[in-house]
């Protein structure tokens, strides 16, 4: 076998790294699209990338939506053709050893928040992966903090305040 034969040879059947069967990879092209359906204001394409059980937990106390409560909260804006512009600066991935579940979190620039976080879950659904949570958050600098939570414990007990509970089953 000739040299180039045997270098052809050896070159076809080495890996081919950040291919989509590479899990880190696959779930950054899903991440990043993400983004990029919001920026672009596409609502089929950003919302296909949630599992139907999702939940999408916003900056404030009160933004923990399903899929749809999102969907439909985030409709007027997806409408107008602007939704939302996030790009990631940075990202860390961790796959699950069974390769079914992944998490990760991402460092986000942003025109309307400034630095800003984002984590969550993705799991594998057939070849996709799809998001099943996804946390939005402001990093607040720690000599902020004294004055940022005074500032929210002085608000209103508005919709912040968690709901309560049910009263407890009567016994017969």
């Amino acid at each position: 076998m000739s040299t180039v034969s045997l270098l052809l040879f050896v070159l076809a059947s080495a890996p081919v790294t950040g291919t989509a069967t590479d899990p880190k990879a696959a779930i950054t092209t899903v991440l990043d699209d993400w983004h990029k359906a919001a920026a672009q204001a596409d609502e089929a394409r950003y919302f296909g990338y949630f599992t139907p059980d999702a939940v999408y937990m916003g900056t404030d106390a009160t933004e923990r939506w399903t899929r749809d409560e999102f969907r439909a909260w985030s409709k007027p804006y997806f409408s107008k053709g602007k939704a939302w512009s996030f790009k990631a600066v940075s990202r860390h991935i961790t796959v699950s050893k069974d390769g079914a579940v992944a998490w990760f979190d991402e460092t986000l620039d942003t025109p309307n928040l400034g630095p800003s976080r984002g984590s969550g879950v993705l799991v594998k659904d057939g070849g996709t992966w799809k998001i099943a949570q996804y946390n939005l958050s402001i990093p607040i600098p720690n000599d902020l903090m004294d004055e940022v939570v005074k500032r929210i414990q002085t608000q209103a007990p508005a919709k912040s305040a968690p709901a309560p509970a049910p009263p407890a089953p009567k016994k017969k």
